[in-house]
């Protein structure tokens, strides 16, 4: 009986190992282009870089080159900035307000709450590009077409899976603890920051994960709400190092998509331990 669980453990690592390799090969793909010349990156796109001239090749590798011209072409550090600011100051948004609201509709019980709830849930299920045109042209109006506006956007794009999973873990809180803090003397907004918040703390880690994950590599928003204005890092490597007539220079693109990765992967390695706990959490009483 060992030797059979013993066994079915290897070949469970080795399926999950064979597809870690599946997924993490074209990230690998993608850093290794990044330090060849754009002439071999279509023609030699999966062969390694070389240092010398081998036979009739001519030497691939061109150093850290891609990366000094994609910083040069799209300003990457103005870039940088936008997208920083815009992933910050949304997912801080999203975590304090959705907290917020899935505490008062876990526990205020009425029609109004029950209501609100299943909308919230409803917006899980529109998709974006239903009412991209329609957004663009409300926030053209209300003058939201700037960085601190689009906040507000993704705050309503990010506030139906938030409240969600923010309630599931509402719901499994002892009420005693609350009815304790009021005895106490504490009021609701005491109750909920010095009570309430800190205890959900791994589903408050857990969306902000997955939204700044989502905000950070996000094109189409901010490309109809903001545009070229105010770029961030997905339009700027895609407005200014994808030529026209289908000319690209795929090396310094290959480049900015190694550097506007690495920010997101570091912050989620030093997060991902919370995301199991949060989304577990979320679902003891959903």
């Amino acid at each position: 009986m060992a030797a059979k669980k013993k066994t079915a453990n290897i070949a469970i690592f080795i399926i999950l190992f064979a597809l870690a390799l599946l997924f993490l090969y074209p990230i690998f793909v993608v850093l290794m282009n990044s330090f060849k010349s754009k002439l071999y990156i279509a023609t030699q796109p999966f062969a390694f870089p070389s240092l010398l001239p081998d036979g009739n090749n001519a030497a691939t590798f061109v150093g850290f080159t891609n990366y000094i011209n994609g910083i040069v072409k799209t300003n990457f550090m103005k870039a940088f900035g936008y997208s920083a600011f815009i992933t910050v100051f949304s997912v801080g948004l999203i975590v304090l307000f959705t907290s917020m609201t899935a505490w008062y509709i876990t526990r205020v019980k009425s029609r109004i709450t029950s209501t609100l709830y299943y909308l919230f849930v409803f917006s899980m299920i529109v998709p974006f590009q239903m009412v991209m045109f329609s957004m663009s042209k409300v926030a053209s109006m209300l003058h939201l077409d700037n960085p601190v506006g689009i906040l507000f956007l993704y705050l309503g794009f990010g506030s139906g899976l938030s409240v969600f999973m923010f309630s599931g873990f509402v719901k499994s809180i002892p009420l005693d603890i609350e009815e304790a803090a009021t005895i106490d003397g504490c009021n609701p907004i005491q109750i909920f920051f010095r009570i309430v918040f800190p205890i959900l703390k791994p589903t408050a880690i857990t969306v902000a994960i997955l939204n700044a994950m989502w905000v950070w590599n996000d094109y189409l928003l901010p490309l109809l709400v903001i545009g070229n204005d105010y770029k961030t890092i997905p339009v700027a490597v895609q407005g200014v190092l994808t030529g026209s007539y289908g000319s690209k220079d795929m090396g310094a693109l290959m480049a900015m998509l190694v550097i506007s990765i690495i920010p997101i992967i570091i912050f989620y390695l030093s997060c991902q331990k919370h995301i199991i706990k949060g989304v577990v959490a979320g679902a003891v009483k959903g």
